[in-house]
């Protein structure tokens, strides 16, 4: 078992607690991080870049001065690709960057970081998150006094709380997530993983 620190909205420390070594305490390989930091990123990717071709720019059906007499190279279209509005050779396409990751990995992977973090002691988790109506100017205070040298936050709440969101979409660098939606990238991202109470068990049991 692996003990993580507890505070309070108002900062203030409270008894820890125990959580699973199986999630807060795994080693894993750079490789297998790389692998899986990558392929999440790739799988943002739209793919729907275009450029147009010769044969897909309009225009340029009339040869657009004689062959011969004139001293220039010889043309027969203006959209040949090295004139001023001419086609793109071997330009990008739409594509699919998607890259296939096991759900093994994917968890392994988070794990990985979330031991790190607790190693490093910039994560905690909070107790008695509650807010009755959305309230920037509440939430703010909280995360001040969770930790006032976090340069980005993640907060990871058990369920969808639009009172949560609400309150914390206009504050910089802090980002909201469930225990379900939780990925990699989320903490990396972040300086400072903040966990909801009720979110340590179903996050161990989504992981362990």
């Amino acid at each position: 078992m692996v003990t993580l620190r507890v505070v309070n909205m108002q900062g203030a420390e409270q008894a820890p607690i125990e959580a699973s070594s199986a999630v807060f305490d795994v080693e894993v390989s750079d490789t297998l991080l790389h692998d899986v930091v990558v392929g999440l990123q790739a799988n943002k990717r739209q793919g729907t870049h275009k450029t147009k071709t010769r044969g897909e720019v309009s225009g340029g059906g009339a040869k657009p001065f004689r062959q011969k007499g004139t001293g220039r190279a010889r043309r027969g279209s203006s959209r040949e690709p090295g004139l001023k509005g001419g086609g793109v050779v071997f330009g990008p396409v739409p594509r699919s960057y998607r890259t296939s990751l096991t759900v093994g990995m994917k968890r392994q992977a988070l794990c990985g970081v979330l031991s790190n973090r607790v190693k490093a002691e910039r994560l905690c988790v909070l107790s008695g998150l509650t807010f009755d109506a959305p309230k920037t100017k509440a939430f703010a205070d909280m995360v001040e006094a969770i930790d006032a040298d976090a340069r980005r936050t993640l907060f990871v709440v058990a369920e969808h709380n639009p009172v949560v969101l609400l309150s914390s979409r206009n504050i910089p660098n802090v980002a909201v997530r469930t225990a379900s939606d939780l990925n990699v990238l989320d903490v990396l991202n972040a300086t400072r993983i903040v966990l909801q109470q009720e979110a340590l068990p179903k996050l161990e049991e989504r992981l362990a």
